[in-house]
């Protein structure tokens, strides 16, 4: 008797450790994976790599696979065409597939940031800097059509400074080559995301003037979307999605520079942990992350004055067509 009672426990022993095997193979394979194509791989997004680094999305039972879109244009051609169920890139992407007449065209379902993130970067330390220096000068711009682009020539007109007659602007480098093409000695400024605006600066090579989103005003400058298909067969899906990133947007809000770079450190191993709370001090100092998911129709018809502005806009979309709050208003009610 003594014999099989040993044998009864290890057998039990057994029973358990195969059903707790069990248990985590049901909790992996009860995660929906997604994939989500950003427009860049960027500290700009902050709150996404905060949310996927503390497991917000795994808590909501996603599993995130990102990609990297290289464009807002390919993000959208990704989404639409299944490559990606979401995607997170400036809404002018939605707004230009709108207004092509496409029935499976982008809608916006979470904001993420609400200010342009890039800065002005000078050869020389301007110590009372004004737009209007910029005359007579070149500056590397964005890719011609982007935001990055058309809020730098908003941001220029509204301080009286003519793009492309008063100053020149270069749309012809590379969103990756253009701090290379300036510290490699062309143009006279630069409009650099961080952290390179802050690593150009570290080096001795070029100096941070101003904030271009600080200057240009509130805009929906990132947000994600999916296709409007995608949304009508899978909004708990959506809803998951933006239930994670609100969380990661309050986190955020609630930390220091130093937490925050904390999160980050692991999705940017090449940037150092004191490059990184530089660099979210100086998003956090210009408002640069939203608190919430919303998208404003105010905030979109801004967008849509600076697309005009940059002769890129001949019809504005329909708000209410390209833009859904219904996930990011339940998100804020559920999540307090």
């Amino acid at each position: 008797m003594k014999r099989i009672i040993p044998l009864v426990l290890a057998l039990a022993m057994g029973i358990m450790a195969l059903s707790g095997c069990t248990a985590q193979e049901t909790a992996t394979t009860e995660l929906t994976k997604i994939t989500l194509s950003e427009v860049a791989h960027s500290v700009f997004y902050a709150p996404q790599y905060v949310a996927l680094e503390l497991g917000y999305f795994e808590d909501e039972g996603l599993d995130v696979e990102l990609i990297n879109g290289n464009g807002a244009d390919k993000v959208m051609t990704s989404v639409i065409s299944g490559e990606a169920q979401i995607g997170l890139a400036g809404p002018e992407a939605c707004i230009y597939l709108y207004n092509q007449g496409k029935e499976n065209h982008g809608v916006v379902f979470a904001q993420l940031t609400k200010r342009d993130g890039a800065f002005l970067v000078g050869r020389e330390k301007e110590e009372s800097f004004s737009w209007s220096n910029l005359r007579g000068k070149e500056v590397i711009g964005g890719r011609k059509g982007g935001v990055p682009e058309m809020t730098l020539e908003y941001v220029l007109t509204k301080n009286g400074v003519k793009p492309h007659q008063d100053v020149i602007i270069d749309t012809s480098v590379q969103f990756a080559l253009m701090a290379g093409a300036f510290t490699g000695g062309q143009g006279d400024y630069v409009a650099l995301f961080e952290p390179t605006a802050s690593m150009v600066e570290a080096e001795g090579k070029g100096y941070i003037l101003t904030s271009i989103g600080k200057d240009s005003g509130e805009i929906p400058y990132t947000a994600y979307f999916c296709s409007k298909e995608y949304m009508a067969e899978n909004p708990e899906i959506v809803q998951k999605f933006t239930n994670a990133v609100y969380k990661g947007q309050k986190w955020v809000n609630e930390h220091s520079p130093e937490e925050v770079a904390k999160y980050m450190q692991p999705y940017f191993a090449d940037t150092s942990i004191e490059i990184l709370t530089k660099v979210a001090k100086r998003y956090k100092e210009i408002d640069a992350w939203c608190t919430n998911p919303v998208m404003t129709e105010a905030s979109l018809e801004r967008l849509h004055t600076v697309m005009e502005n940059a002769g890129e806009l001949e019809k504005r979309a329909d708000y209410e067509a390209i833009v859904n709050n219904d996930f990011a208003n339940r998100s804020i009610e559920k999540i307090k």
